[in-house]
């Protein structure tokens, strides 16, 4: 019985150091692979700091469409830079205001839950501020 025990304990110790021995080698093979496809969909980061005149500028687009977020936010003046928080912040809230005005429109005329108006306003204030991820 003690063989038989002793036999299972060797083969098992066994098995796991090649199982340790083989996981480094795929794990590599796997991560190449993981960062082969993170370069070729990369997005940009978004910048440190936004410019007052693009920031402005945004603003101004978000509350021509209707966000009353973007309506009763201060322009941004006296300042070299605005940081991308105020931004993101910004395209988030308007964001989240025009899904919440949209979602009784029929699909065919929403795109990521919310007007096609709306979703062109947002992304073309992301555009004017450099932001690609809010």
């Amino acid at each position: 019985m003690k063989i038989i025990v002793r036999t299972g304990l060797a083969a098992a110790v066994a098995a796991g150091a090649v199982a340790a021995a083989v996981a480094p080698a795929s794990a590599a093979i796997g991560a190449e692979n993981a960062r082969a496809a993170i370069r070729a969909h990369a997005v940009a980061a978004n910048p440190k700091a936004i410019k007052p005149a693009a920031y402005n500028q945004a603003r101004s687009i978000l509350a021509k469409a209707g966000s009353q977020t973007a309506a009763k936010s201060h322009v941004v003046h006296g300042k070299d830079d605005v940081p991308v928080g105020y931004g993101t912040g910004l395209l988030a809230a308007a964001r989240d205001e025009f899904r919440q005005t949209d979602r009784n429109l029929p699909s065919k005329q929403k795109k990521s839950d919310m007007s096609i108006p709306h979703y062109d306003a947002i992304h073309s204030a992301a555009k004017t501020m450099g932001i690609d991820s809010w």
